[in-house]
């Protein structure tokens, strides 16, 4: 790299690091054995800080044992992945802020190759390729789709590792693993806490975007992720209230209206995915709505300080969303099948239309 010289410290003892690795754990002392030593033999100059949710499972005994060097926020509980982070972030010392989930392992110089899309000046978030720990060859995501309904879904799921060799923007980063600048991050005020988890990282991108930031992959950045895609009732509820909140808060009116015919259709999709697959978790989705409009208020309040930020118009991030769902990414089922050919069409319809109609 020439704008980001190498360094070598391992941890925290260097005055000033030049990424801070951030990792929130919640009982996972059975998968920091493995990301601990996989993360401190990494490339670079940086300090780790573990933002612990109230682990009782003796993460915090073994980290102050075995990892003495590696800083500790302990946060008396469960306060979220996004608060989580947040409390992290604020003890950091890097000029770069990195999350890091504590499933995965990287390789060497996953770090100082996740840092090079930085020379850039216009770039404020990177992303690792992020691949399958199952099946290591393959990609788990190389950052996130973003559909024009605010679905949010693995870019490039299942494709060789070999694939998206070349840095590229992209919608949004993937929370697993990606970099911020620590000014940037400040400057939005970090994650949105009222997300709890999941869809935050989109977010985040979303308003760096509107605020006249890119988001970009680096793929020489690899990172192994035990992956899994599972639906709880949580975990339902959580999505599609995160969806709501993040369209509310980053798109103008005038936008929304035009995307409404792609939103109503969202709605019959997640209703009958919810239906056939997951059908003990409807009322988790009447939850989310009954949740939107409680919170409206606060939505609002946080839509105005958002918009107060913006630099790019809603057709800049229109131009990065995607069109194509891919419906085999949630069940491989004949119904994933019709589905795709039922409402493809019709989105990539209403993306046309919102690009000829959306200069805003």
């Amino acid at each position: 790299m020439t704008g980001l010289p190498l360094r070598t410290d391992r941890t925290s003892s260097s005055p000033m690091p030049q990424a801070s690795i951030i990792t929130v754990n919640t009982n996972e002392l059975h998968r920091l054995r493995t990301y601990l030593p996989s993360v401190l033999a990494s490339r670079g100059n940086f300090e780790i800080i573990i933002s612990d949710n109230g682990s009782d499972d003796g993460s915090r005994e073994y980290l102050a044992g075995h990892h003495p060097a590696v800083r500790v926020i302990a946060n008396g509980g469960n306060i979220g992945f996004c608060a989580a982070n947040n409390r992290a972030a604020e003890a950091a010392r890097g000029e770069f802020l990195v999350f890091l989930n504590p499933d995965t392992k990287v390789d060497p110089d996953w770090l100082i190759t996740l840092l090079e899309p930085f020379e850039d000046p216009a770039v404020g978030l990177t992303t690792a390729k992020i691949l399958l720990m199952s099946a290591p060859d393959r990609i788990n995501t190389c950052g996130n789709d973003l559909h024009i309904t605010g679905l949010t879904l693995c870019r490039g799921a299942g494709r060789s590792k070999d694939a998206f060799s070349e840095p590229e923007e992209v919608a949004a980063v993937s929370g697993a693993a990606f970099a911020v600048r620590r000014e940037l991050f400040q400057m939005l005020d970090g994650f949105d806490e009222d997300f709890f988890i999941y869809m935050d990282e989109t977010d985040l991108s979303c308003r760096a975007r509107l605020a006249g930031w890119r988001s970009c992959t680096a793929p020489g950045s690899l990172v192994w992720h035990d992956y899994a895609l599972r639906f709880g009732p949580d975990k339902v509820f959580l999505q599609e209230r995160n969806r709501y909140q993040m369209i509310l808060k980053n798109f103008r009116w005038p936008t929304m209206a035009v995307l409404l015919p792609g939103f109503l259709l969202a709605e019959l999709i997640t209703w009958g995915f919810i239906l056939l697959f997951g059908r003990a978790h409807w009322r988790k989705k009447l939850q989310a709505y009954e949740e939107i409009i409680r919170r409206r208020g606060k939505i609002l309040g946080k839509r105005r300080a958002l918009q107060a930020l913006r630099k790019k118009k809603d057709r800049e991030i229109l131009r990065l969303m995607e069109w194509n769902l891919d419906f085999y990414q949630v069940a491989r089922s004949p119904f994933s099948h019709v589905a795709a050919v039922l409402f493809n069409p019709a989105f990539l319809l209403l993306r046309l239309i919102a690009l000829i109609v959306v200069w805003w």
